[in-house]
């Protein structure tokens, strides 16, 4: 992917113009990753911190933060010497995700049961509607990153770092796996599931809300193992 073709989006240039300022890491990481995810930088291409600096007017100390983040998240592979690479999971790798997710994310929803806020709920459910807006606008990348966010704040709200530092290792990378190979109508239908379990989350209803986030990632698995 070169720097000019991705100008030619009319989402990045627009970034030069927040506030003045020049974009910040936290700026240009959604952007880069819904980009990957929308697959305006195909998988398995390569770029460099060059052409993404030049794309996003910012050094390339910040992409390089960015790439980094990225890299944790086993989203894009870096190598000494190389070009960043975006990642191909094959079949064994996202089944070995989707296991771990699984045994990860009902220890997740059982802990955010009790210790869920009102406030957590609450900014739970802004973000549900942001991925609902952003799908019935057909974003679909920001609809998946939003998606796996969802994920990742439901961790957050379990207080366990470890688990949730673990997820975010996980959940990126199963947005790109889905972004590469689950239909767009499958991806829509995720956003019904997260009221759901929100709802059993905000009730403390720990049976309902684990059975609820197993049929979840029942339907995930289903969906992305069948293209494999």
């Amino acid at each position: 992917m070169t720097a000019y073709a991705l100008q030619r989006d009319p989402i990045f240039p627009a970034l030069r113009l927040i506030a003045g300022k020049k974009p910040s890491v936290d700026d240009i990481y959604p952007r880069l990753f819904d980009a990957i995810l929308e697959q305006r930088i195909a998988p398995a291409s390569r770029f460099t911190e060059e052409s993404l600096g030049e794309t996003f007017g910012v050094s390339r100390s910040v992409i390089r933060r960015v790439l980094a983040k990225l890299s944790h998240q086993q989203v894009v592979i870096l190598r000494p010497n190389q070009r960043a690479q975006v990642a191909a999971p094959d079949a064994q790798q996202t089944r070995q995700i989707l296991e771990a997710r699984r045994l990860t994310e009902i220890t997740v929803v059982q802990l955010a049961c009790v210790h869920a806020t009102p406030t957590q709920v609450r900014q739970l459910r802004e973000l549900i509607a942001r991925e609902r807006e952003c799908i019935e606008k057909d974003q679909r990348g920001p609809a998946i990153r939003l998606s796996g966010e969802f994920h990742l704040q439901l961790a957050a709200m379990a207080r366990n770092a470890p688990l949730a530092q673990f997820l975010n290792s996980l959940v990126p990378l199963t947005s790109l796996i889905i972004a590469q190979f689950e239909t767009k109508a499958c991806t829509y239908c995720a956003w019904h599931e997260h009221v759901a379990i929100v709802d059993a989350v905000e009730q403390r209803d720990a049976t309902t809300a684990v059975a609820l986030m197993t049929q979840h990632l029942d339907h995930l698995e289903s969906k992305l193992l069948k293209h494999h």
